[in-house]
């Protein structure tokens, strides 16, 4: 019941409701506010109720009609009753959540319960059958356990019959074997007295036989006396003949051995008289070149001078002019390099047939030369090479070891003077001397190394040449390169020129780098084709495989010694000593290479026809020198001069044009060559 009490403030009333709400409506969850937020609809049905219901009023109080209450006081009153009614329907939420909440959270753990109870009889299952199926196995291997040891029982029962049958064999075999021996006993019994009663009988018969032998024995021996007494009788005649035989032929060979040391001794004469006579054409020919080389000079001198007062020169300065008349032809000729060993220059017969008239020098009387013999048959190249070899292998070993190094030295020297490289005495003596492996002088290592190199190039090119039943091929051309620059690598990897050189020896046109291969490849085919075995000469076909693979030039170094190297491989096969382009036919050699291979086989030809005269003269002086030195000298004739002391140097004896051209000299003759040299320089400085 409401009654008007009038107007009273209501504020204080509704404060306290309003600060519970607030207080509640933070207690609240968030999830039971965003849940009261989702359903906005639920909580406006609460205030419409309370509107249609509105509540009963007292019977009493229905009469009477109380004044209207203010509109701000009954705004504020509604408001309040729609709060509460508000919150009262959020509890009620609220409750009915967490009843639903406890209910689904109990129906979790019974399902959560109830997993368990079910995992639980799974492992339970599981575990029983895991033990029933041990128990199978168990049941199982012991089955299979029982069934071995039967197995076993029975295998055993097996292996007792089994022995004791093999030792019923075995006794069966003793008894057999006892049985054949007593048979065998009583067999040897038997045996022992047959042979007893046979020896028996031999010696009876050997008895017998003895005497016969000896009665045969005298009878022989009677006869074999009479017939030594016959025997010894013919040995003292055939003896006394045979010693009769010897005294004669002693007697005949002594006179043989005085007619050839007579006719020995003659051509010991003539020969020293030859030497003596050559010796001095020599020196008069020595003699002749330093005075032509002495005027010379004292003409360039003259001219010189004669220019210096023409123009003015003072006396101390020196300009030295010279005309083209007064300056010899030098073509064919190396450069004299001041550390080399000089060589002594000796022009070709050719060249000095060539030469005009001269009037003759004052030279010494030489003695009368003998008249020369008839020359002997002409031998083929062939055959002279094959006689030198024998003649040289008959000499001492002091000698052939000499010849060999001298010749290699040659080799090499004159090979490399043709590539632009002069090598001095002293560093082929040190790089060929087989006791000096390590060369002192560290300057001299990388010079040492090039010319052993070239060494082992020779010795491959003479193995080479022995085995003729090994072909010539690319390969083989390879080969020589690689032992010469062992740095490129092997035949595999060695790689041909890949351009056209600016500086260079050769003048002559080369082949394109592209075309390399082919045309060495053309080279060597036509080596091993039909043309050469038409042509029936070893020299031009060597001289054409060199000249084509040099036009071809296949290395960007030492081509020239690679083609050299491989025309002598083709030679020594043939029977031909190896052929040595000499260093002072350089100039002509390149000139020949720029397209006259007639010229190129004529060097070829003119290099071994000198060799093989270089080196049978060299023999004959050899053998000239050691039968002086043998051979004491007769009374009245004069005691052999001593022999001339050897070159220290390199005995050109393959290249030289003559018997003493490009000889190196020693020390002796160098220094004298020098003093004249000096002295004819101070008689030019004179004559200036």
């Amino acid at each position: 019941m409401f009654a008007w009490t009038g107007w009273v403030p209501v504020w204080p009333e509704i404060s306290p409701l309003i600060s519970a709400m607030s207080v509640r409506k933070k207690a609240t969850p968030k999830k039971a506010r965003a849940k009261a937020k989702a359903t906005p609809s639920r909580r406006k049905e609460a205030p419409k109720s309370a509107k249609k219901k509105p509540a009963a009023k007292p019977k009493g109080a229905a009469k009477k009609k109380p004044s209207k209450p203010a509109p701000a006081a009954k705004k504020k009153a509604d408001s309040a009753r729609k709060d509460a009614e508000r919150e009262k329907a959020l509890k009620a939420k609220e409750k009915e959540r967490e009843k639903k909440e406890r209910e689904k959270e109990k129906a979790k753990k019974d399902a959560e319960r109830e997993k368990a109870k079910k995992d639980a009889e799974r492992e339970k299952a599981k575990k029983d059958a895991e033990r029933e199926k041990a128990k199978k196995d168990a049941e199982r291997e012991k089955a299979k356990k029982d069934a071995e040891r039967e197995k076993a029982l029975k295998a055993k029962e097996k292996e007792k019959e089994r022995e004791q049958k093999a030792k019923e064999a075995e006794r069966a075999r003793k008894e057999a074997e006892r049985e054949k021996a007593l048979k065998a006993k009583a067999a040897e019994r038997e045996k022992k007295e047959r042979e007893k009663e046979k020896a028996r009988e031999q010696k009876e018969r050997e008895k017998e036989k003895a005497r016969k032998e000896a009665e045969q024995k005298a009878a022989r021996a009677a006869a074999q006396a009479a017939k030594e007494a016959e025997r010894e009788r013919l040995r003292r005649e055939k003896e006394e003949e045979r010693l009769q035989k010897i005294a004669e032929r002693d007697a005949a060979r002594d006179e043989a051995k005085r007619l050839k040391d007579e006719e020995k001794k003659a051509k010991d004469a003539e020969r020293e008289a030859y030497r003596k006579a050559k010796e001095a054409e020599r020196e008069r020919i020595r003699a002749e070149r330093e005075a032509a080389r002495r005027a010379l000079e004292g003409k360039v001198a003259r001219a010189s001078k004669r220019a210096q007062r023409g123009d003015g020169i003072g006396r101390g300065v020196t300009t030295r002019q010279y005309r083209p008349d007064t300056i010899p032809n030098q073509s064919g000729t190396t450069r004299r390099h001041e550390e080399n060993q000089r060589l002594l220059g000796v022009r070709l017969p050719a060249e000095i047939a060539q030469d005009p008239p001269r009037p003759a020098a004052p030279a010494p009387q030489a003695p009368a030369l003998p008249p020369q013999p008839p020359p002997p048959p002409a031998l083929s190249v062939e055959e002279r090479w094959a006689l030198i070899n024998e003649r040289l292998n008959g000499m001492d070993d002091q000698f052939q070891r000499e010849y060999r190094e001298s010749f290699e030295m040659s080799w090499v020297y004159h090979d490399s003077a043709l590539e632009g490289v002069v090598y001095t005495f002293q560093e082929l003596k040190t790089a060929i001397d087989p006791n000096m492996s390590v060369v002192a002088d560290s300057g001299l290592q990388p010079v040492c190394d090039e010319i052993r190199r070239h060494r082992q190039a020779i010795e491959y090119v003479r193995e080479l040449s022995e085995k003729k039943r090994v072909p010539i091929n690319v390969d083989t051309i390879k080969k020589i390169y690689c032992i010469l620059h062992p740095e490129e690598g092997d035949v595999k990897t060695v790689k041909y020129r890949k351009d056209i050189p600016q500086h260079r020896l050769y003048f002559h046109e080369y082949a394109a780098p592209d075309k390399i291969a082919y045309k060495a490849r053309q080279v060597i085919d036509w080596l091993n084709g039909p043309e050469p075995k038409k042509l029936k000469s070893p020299i031009r076909i060597a001289a054409r495989v060199h000249y084509d693979l040099l036009r071809v030039f296949p290395f960007p170094q030492d081509s020239g010694k690679v083609s050299r190297l491989l025309m002598n491989v083709l030679l020594m096969r043939a029977g031909h000593p190896p052929a040595i382009i000499h260093s002072t036919e350089r100039q002509r050699y390149y000139e020949a290479l720029k397209g006259q291979l007639p010229i190129i086989v004529s060097m070829v030809s003119e290099s071994i026809m000198n060799a093989l005269l270089s080196i049978e003269k060299k023999i004959e002086d050899h053998d000239a020198t050691k039968s002086r030195s043998s051979s004491p000298p007769k009374e009245g004739e004069e005691k052999p001069e001593k022999p001339e002391k050897p070159a220290s140097a390199i005995v050109a004896a393959a290249t030289a044009r003559d018997d003493d051209s490009d000889l190196y000299l020693d020390s002796e003759m160098e220094d004298s060559d020098s003093d004249s040299d000096s002295d004819s320089d101070g008689d030019s400085s004179d004559d200036e």
